[in-house]
């Protein structure tokens, strides 16, 4: 019982630091959109126009795997 107490402190950790990142991420895109596409068009020569559908997409994919990754698994051992 103590090794899945451990596990699910563990996932309820990295769903804490996740989410923060996914924050900040989603954030930072919003506040200072401007300069980062600048910056990302200038080292990936992706057009400027074609970086908003990507940050749309990645954001989506982050948080899909945010939370089959980490908040599925968390509820599950929660429930335990």
């Amino acid at each position: 019982m103590e090794n899945i107490q451990v596990i699910t402190t563990f996932a309820g950790w990295c769903t804490v630091v996740n989410l923060g990142i996914y924050l900040f991420t989603a954030l930072a895109l919003m506040g200072f959109r401007g300069p980062i596409k600048t910056i990302h068009s200038k080292i990936s020569a992706v057009p400027s126009e074609k970086l908003d559908e990507l940050y749309f997409n990645y954001l989506g994919n982050f948080k899909m795997a945010i939370i089959i990754l980490n908040i599925a698994p968390y509820a599950a051992l929660k429930l335990m």
